[in-house]
C-alpha cells in the first residue's frame, strides 16, 4: 500500500491508503467474479504485469482483504476474499453504477484489452440459446491494433466454449465485424445489437437464427440495466 500516508485523521483517507493503489479494486473485482488462481486473475484484469499483480496480492493479503490458500499436495495457490473484502462490495457496486450514469460512453469504453474481452465472452456466452450442435463464430475487431484482431468462438453442446486466435479447421456459422467500443457498448448496456447494426458499427452475416438471437446469447454486464445509463451516441 502507499509508502507515505496521507497524514489525515479521516476514515476515508485510511480507506484510500488500502484500496487506492492502481489495480487494487480490479483485482478484488475479479476475485469477486470467481477467479482465484494467479494466471486467471492476471488474464481477467488485463494489462497488469506479473510483478505488479504479485505485489498487489501480497499487499492485499497483509491488509486482510485476501487470504492465500496453498495446496502443497497439488502445488496450487488460490486467493479468496476475506469478510473484510466482502464488506467492500456495496461500495464497489455503487462506484460501478456511478460510472454507468456519469462517465461518457466513449470514454468509458475506449480502453479495453481484447484478450480479457474474449476470455470473458467465452466464459459467459449464453450457449443455452444456441442450436443443439456445434456453433462457430468468427469475430473481427476493426479498431484492434494488436496482433490478434480476429478471434473464433467454438461451442460444442455439453462443453465449455473455446476461444482461439488461429484459424480452426471448422466451418463458420456466423461472421461478426465490429469494433471493441461497439462490442463493449452492447455488453455494458450502452447500446443494443439492433442499434449498432443500424449505426453501421456492427455487421453480422451467416446463419439467420444466430443473427436474430444475438441479444439473447450475448453476455451482458450486471450493470447493463442501470437507470440513467449514458448511451453510446448514435451514428452521425
Amino acid at each position: 500500500m502507499p509508502s507515505k500516508p496521507y497524514g489525515m485523521i479521516c476514515a476515508l483517507s485510511k480507506a484510500c491508503e488500502i484500496i487506492e493503489p492502481r489495480w487494487t479494486l480490479l483485482i478484488l473485482n475479479e476475485i469477486w467474479s470467481g477467479y482465484t488462481r494467479f494466471s486467471d486473475i492476471r488474464r481477467a484484469v488485463g494489462n497488469i504485469s506479473p510483478g505488479i499483480l504479485s505485489k498487489r496480492l501480497t499487499e492485499l493479503e497483509k491488509a486482510g482483504l485476501v487470504e492465500r490458500i496453498e495446496d502443497r499436495a497439488k502445488g496450487t495457490v488460490d486467493y479468496i476474499r476475506t469478510q473484510m473484502a466482502i464488506d467492500l462490495e456495496p461500495a464497489m457496486d455503487a462506484l460501478a453504477i456511478w460510472a454507468q450514469r456519469h462517465i461518457d460512453a466513449e470514454v468509458a469504453l475506449s480502453d479495453s484489452d481484447i484478450g480479457s474481452m474474449m476470455d470473458y465472452f467465452a466464459r459467459s456466452v449464453r450457449t443455452s440459446h444456441f442450436p443443439a450442435r456445434r456453433v462457430v463464430i468468427r469475430l473481427n475487431f476493426a479498431d484492434e491494433t494488436g496482433p490478434y484482431p480476429t478471434w473464433w468462438l467454438v461451442a460444442d453442446p455439453g462443453t465449455s466454449p473455446e476461444i482461439c486466435v488461429e484459424i480452426p479447421d471448422v466451418d463458420v456459422d456466423l461472421y461478426i465485424e465490429t469494433s471493441k467500443i461497439s462490442w463493449n457498448a452492447i455488453f455494458y448496456g450502452r447500446s443494443t445489437v439492433a442499434r449498432e447494426i443500424e449505426a453501421g458499427r456492427l455487421f453480422a452475416t451467416g446463419e439467420v437464427l444466430l443473427v436474430r438471437t444475438m441479444e439473447k446469447w450475448l453476455p451482458r454486464s450486471s450493470y447493463a440495466d442501470v437507470d440513467g445509463i449514458q448511451m453510446l451516441p448514435a451514428a452521425e
